[in-house]
């Protein structure tokens, strides 16, 4: 079963690591990436860049489309992993690995359904 692993964060402190922050944290997190490619359990993981880079279109009438982020709130998304995994129990006890790789924040847990032209369809049960 496909699940989103959501890493939320205060970017405004992330973003003020120092290099050697910066590589402290990636280095453990890159721990808990290896363990699961190795496992053959991770797909895709993201970093996204500051909510300062996004541009949101919202749904109006007529549609507007503004710099930013849609709400302001006290931690933004700031990336995502895709984990193919048994169940719930395996997909929380890896978002508490990663968890405790990066410090602050939070992660959500969300089963995912695959779209992608030319693939089956993978919809959770």
């Amino acid at each position: 079963m496909l699940y989103a692993l959501l890493c939320y964060n205060d970017e405004d402190t992330v973003w003020a690591w120092d290099k050697a922050q910066e590589d402290e944290v990636m280095g453990r997190l890159a721990v808990v990436r290896g363990k699961l490619e190795r496992k053959g359990k991770l797909g895709p993981s993201l970093r996204l860049l500051p909510t300062t880079a996004a541009t949101t279109l919202r749904k109006s009438d007529p549609p507007l489309i503004i710099d930013g982020p849609f709400a302001e709130t006290k931690e933004q998304l700031l990336g995502f992993y895709i984990v193919d995994v048994a169940n719930l129990d395996e997909a929380v006890a890896v978002a508490r690995e990663l968890g405790e790789a990066n410090p602050g924040g939070s992660y959500e847990i969300r089963p995912l359904a695959l779209y992608n032209a030319g693939a089956d369809l993978r919809v959770p049960a």
